[in-house]
C-alpha cells in the first residue's frame, strides 16, 4: 500500500480540507467492497483510502505527517540518531566505562552491557510481558437519506453475529466515518480493545438532494400560480410547510426557506432549503384556457428569447 496519503487520494500537499473530503467520498463510492462485491481489489483499495483520509482529515495529524513525524499509516517515525548523539549517555551499552581500554576483552564489554540492561529493567519479553491495543475493525452501513438528515438509531450485525447499536447523528454526510469506541478487536495483555469504524453510505431520495448543509427541492407550480402568485405547500425534511410564490414567477427561479436545511452540530448552524420552481401545464388544455391564450397572443407580442438570441450572436 502506498505510504503517501496524498497519492492515495489523488491529491497534492496543497489540497484544501474540502478537496480532501470530496476526494475521499468519491473514492469510497468507487472502491467500497460492499458496493463492488465482484472486485477482488476493492477491499484493499478501500482500506488504503480510509487510512489516508484518517491521516489528512485532522489538521494536527496532517501537520505531523507533513513534518515527517508519522508515516502514512499514522505510526511514529523513529528519529534518526547517530553514534555521536548518544555515545556519551550512561544508558549506552557501547559507552566505555571503568577503564575499558583499546585492549579490552570483548567478553567484558558484553557482560557490562547485560548489567546495564538489568539495571534499567530491560529484560526479556517474557520478563516484561506484552500488551497491545486491539486492531480497529471497519464496516459499512447503508443509511436512508432522511435518517442521515434527521438523525436515527439503527443496528449493524457483525461477522460473528453480534449486533451493534449505531447512533446516526443528525446531518451525517455520505462517506462519513462513525467511531464506536472499544467495539473493535480485543486487546492483548490487558490493553484496551480497538474501535469499530463505520463508513456511512447515504442513499438517494426521490424528492430531496443535499448541497453542503442546504436541501434542494424542485417544486412544480401551475400556470396561474406562476402568473398570479399565491400560497402553496412544499415538502421539507421535517415535514410540509407553506411557501409564498411571487406573482410573475418563472421556471428555474429559486426561493429560499431559511433554517429548513441540515443541522450542523460542529458549527451549531442550520442550512436552508432552496426551492426551484417548475411551471407545469395541465395534463389536458380545456377550451376556455385555449381560447383565452389565443386572444391574449393577438395583443401581446412578448418574446422571452430576445436576449438569448442576442447573446448567442455576440
Amino acid at each position: 500500500m502506498p505510504d503517501d496519503p496524498y497519492k492515495v487520494l489523488g491529491l497534492t500537499k496543497a489540497a484544501t480540507a474540502d478537496e480532501i473530503k470530496k476526494a475521499y467520498r468519491k473514492l469510497v463510492r468507487t472502491s467500497h467492497p460492499d458496493l463492488h462485491p465482484d472486485d477482488a481489489g476493492a477491499e484493499a483499495r478501500f482500506k488504503a483510502i480510509s487510512a489516508a483520509y484518517d491521516i489528512l482529515k485532522d489538521p494536527e495529524t496532517r501537520a505531523r505527517y507533513d513534518a515527517g513525524e508519522i508515516d502514512g499509516l499514522g505510526a511514529e517515525r523513529p528519529q534518526r540518531q547517530y553514534y555521536r548523539d548518544f555515545s556519551g549517555s550512561s544508558d549506552n551499552g557501547y559507552h566505555r566505562q571503568r577503564g575499558f581500554g583499546p585492549d579490552v576483552d570483548p567478553a567484558d564489554i558484553f557482560a557490562d552491557i547485560l548489567r546495564n540492561r538489568r539495571r534499567s529493567g530491560a529484560g526479556d519479553f517474557g520478563d516484561r510481558g506484552f500488551s497491545a491495543r486491539g486492531a480497529d475493525a471497519r464496516y459499512s452501513l447503508n443509511v436512508p437519506f432522511l435518517d442521515a438528515a434527521r438523525g436515527a438509531e439503527t443496528h449493524i450485525t457483525l461477522p460473528d453475529g453480534q449486533s451493534l447499536t449505531v447512533k446516526i447523528p443528525r446531518g451525517t454526510e455520505d462517506g462519513q466515518t462513525l467511531r464506536l469506541r472499544g467495539k473493535g478487536a480485543p486487546g492483548y495483555g490487558g490493553a484496551p480493545a480497538g474501535d469499530a469504524l463505520i463508513t456511512v453510505l447515504v442513499g438517494s431520495h426521490p424528492v430531496f438532494d443535499r448541497d453542503g448543509d442546504d436541501i434542494l427541492v424542485t417544486l412544480p407550480i401551475t400556470i396561474e400560480e406562476a402568473v398570479l402568485g399565491g400560497k402553496v405547500t412544499t415538502p421539507t425534511i421535517d415535514g410540509p410547510v407553506g411557501l409564498t410564490i411571487p406573482a410573475g414567477a418563472n421556471s428555474g427561479q429559486v426561493l429560499r426557506l431559511r433554517g429548513r436545511g441540515i443541522a450542523n452540530a460542529k458549527r451549531k448552524t442550520k442550512g436552508d432549503q432552496r426551492v426551484e420552481l417548475k411551471i407545469v401545464t395541465p395534463p389536458s388544455i380545456d377550451e376556455n384556457l385555449r381560447n383565452f391564450l389565443t386572444e391574449w397572443r393577438k395583443t401581446h407580442r412578448f418574446d422571452p428569447r430576445v436576449d438569448l438570441m442576442k447573446r448567442a450572436s455576440a
